[in-house]
């Protein structure tokens, strides 16, 4: 495998905007782009193959599935996007059906890459894709939670004008309305947030912390309202995680993955926080929750099971 060549599935806003990204960051040297619209991919290849010069030296282009074949990391973006006043889940049957074509593609022609699921609704697609291609569970990831995890640590940033380096809280759960805030294991420099509060004379419930809950989980819905789609963060979040992939860095980010009895949990993929190196997940760490995250917890993993059941076929 060629550890530093990349094949991205689908150029629209949020594949295109992850090739570009994914230039721009040197991690790889060589990617290819696949999409039912050559023509499309072609453009892209060129435009973003131009901006080359500025950056570090890559090769960027068109291609088809063949091209896959020695690729370590394959990004699936393609599918139906999200419409306004579509829920994540509501599209779930269109996209099952292009995934029914795309992953046996990928995998006649490379059985040795690390799948990275990005359409929606991707804990049912993570889940999909890899009853589909077969492939170790640990090789199969969903990009999850982690641009929520991003988004919950930018708002209470915000709220406590802090670097939001300084802050670790997870959202976990489905990448969807079912998705929670662990507030129980959330810390801000090292402290648990009420102790933080405490210390600097807040009180918990002026930080509205429900209020932040729900602008992190309607997040999505507020752009596709105002612009129709959310592509840059999201492509960002893909870098983050191609990142702990290619350099092994064995980060933890709370991507969606198998739960193998994690929580109780089993055979679904949802957002948990994982630890991520050069061969995939490597471990899923049980992060402490209340009673009721944990309820909250069930409740989602018990959402996508449903929908996936219902989508999976034979």
């Amino acid at each position: 495998m060629n550890i530093q060549k990349c094949g991205i599935i689908g150029c629209g806003g949020v594949g295109a905007t992850t090739a570009y990204t994914l230039v721009e960051s040197g991690l790889f040297n060589e990617m290819v782009l696949i999409d039912i619209d050559k023509k499309k991919a072609e453009g892209e290849a060129l435009d973003i193959g131009h901006g080359i010069p500025f950056t570090v030296p890559s090769d960027i282009y068109a291609g088809d599935y063949p091209d896959l074949k020695d690729a370590y990391l394959v990004v699936v973006t393609a599918g139906a996007n999200q419409l306004p006043g579509e829920t994540r889940l509501d599209i779930s049957a269109k996209n099952a059906e292009v995934f029914r074509k795309i992953i046996p593609n990928i995998v006649k022609y490379n059985t040795e890459c690390i799948l990275l699921i990005v359409t929606n609704p991707v804990d049912v697609l993570t889940s999909l894709s890899l009853q589909l291609s077969g492939f170790p569970a640990s090789r199969v990831i969903g990009s999850g939670t982690v641009l929520d995890t991003a988004r919950l640590k930018y708002l209470l940033g915000k709220k406590f004008n802090l670097d939001y380096r300084n802050i670790h809280a997870w959202m976990i759960g489905e990448h969807g309305d079912s998705e929670l805030a662990a507030w129980s294991s959330a810390t801000v420099a090292g402290l648990p947030v009420d102790e933080y509060c405490r210390q600097h004379g807040r009180t918990r419930a002026s930080l509205q912390l429900n209020e932040i809950y729900e602008e992190v989980r309607d997040s999505a819905y507020e752009i596709i309202e105002r612009k129709g789609s959310t592509f840059y963060a999201v492509a960002m979040a893909v870098r983050r995680i191609a990142q702990a992939l290619v350099r092994d860095e064995h980060s933890i980010l709370t991507i969606s993955s198998l739960a193998q009895g994690h929580y109780g949990i089993q055979q679904i993929c949802i957002g948990l926080p994982a630890v991520l190196g050069r061969h995939g997940v490597e471990d899923i760490i049980e992060i402490p929750l209340n009673p009721g995250e944990k309820e909250m917890l069930h409740e989602s993993a018990g959402a996508l099971k449903k929908i996936y059941d219902q989508i999976k076929g034979d």
